[in-house]
């Protein structure tokens, strides 16, 4: 890894432990161009009043994705789930729900802050059916073949190594798995450079791929049926777009 890219990781790292010790301490975090600021792209209002009121406040106050992947997953009763950048644990909680006890949801993240308060949210909440992984999503800590479906939540944008994001949920994946992933996806037409004048990185903006990127990089990882939709703006020619697509059998 680059030194450039090491330090974005950091500098990534360091927002998310920061926006971990403000949920801890009863306040409100979220992606997006301003630190830990609310508003109706980003954060807990993605997810219906339901779902927010069952799990424990510290979980809701944790969530900073641009949407609700458990929503568009399809997760059935006996699946295996993993979330990629798991946070404060609001979609492995979720989805822990959706596939019962005779399923798993794990959550994988770098932050030892969220890891922290992503296990005690899973004790508040009473959740027998997960486990939390310490790792990067360039790397992900589970055997080959060995999961269902793969979510994420505005997360995958923050990696400076998608084709191994790519790759390794391929791997982890069974024959036939699928992904259901929330990400911010810029429009073809702007480069790179216009990205970042939009937002920074640790803000889920200036790493963001673009649409027909997104789907070459899911394509050379080996994924088809890939389905690229986007729900609402979250900065001029930036989305938040569902991300569908699945491993062959």
């Amino acid at each position: 890894m680059s030194e450039h890219s090491t330090d974005l990781r950091e500098t990534v790292r360091r927002r998310y432990a920061e926006a971990a010790v403000r949920a801890t301490a009863g306040g409100t975090a979220c992606c997006g161009p301003e630190p830990v600021e609310v508003d109706a792209t980003f954060g807990s209002t993605l997810y219906a009043a339901g779902e927010r009121d069952a799990l424990p406040a510290a979980v809701v106050a944790a969530s900073l994705g641009c949407g609700n992947p458990t929503a568009v997953a399809e997760l059935r009763t006996g699946e295996r789930v993993l979330d990629l950048g798991s946070g404060g644990g609001i979609d492995v909680l979720l989805s822990a729900r959706r596939v019962g006890p005779t399923g798993k949801a794990y959550g994988l993240d770098m932050t030892d802050e969220m890891l922290e308060l992503a296990l005690a949210n899973a004790v508040k909440a009473g959740a027998t059916n997960v486990e939390f992984l310490k790792g990067t999503i360039e790397a992900v800590p589970l055997p080959a073949n060995t999961i269902d479906v793969v979510i994420s939540n505005c997360v995958i944008n923050l990696s400076t190594d998608k084709p191994a994001v790519f790759a390794e949920t391929f791997r982890v994946l069974k024959p036939g798995g699928r992904i259901g992933v929330f990400d911010v996806i810029a429009d073809d037409a702007l480069a790179p450079a216009q990205r970042a004048e939009r937002g920074d990185y640790a803000g889920c903006v200036a790493g963001a791929l673009s649409f027909a990127e997104y789907r070459q990089g899911l394509e050379a990882a080996g994924f088809t049926d890939v389905e690229i939709t986007p729900t609402h703006a979250v900065a001029d020619g930036m989305h938040s777009a569902i991300v569908r697509a699945t491993k062959p059998r």
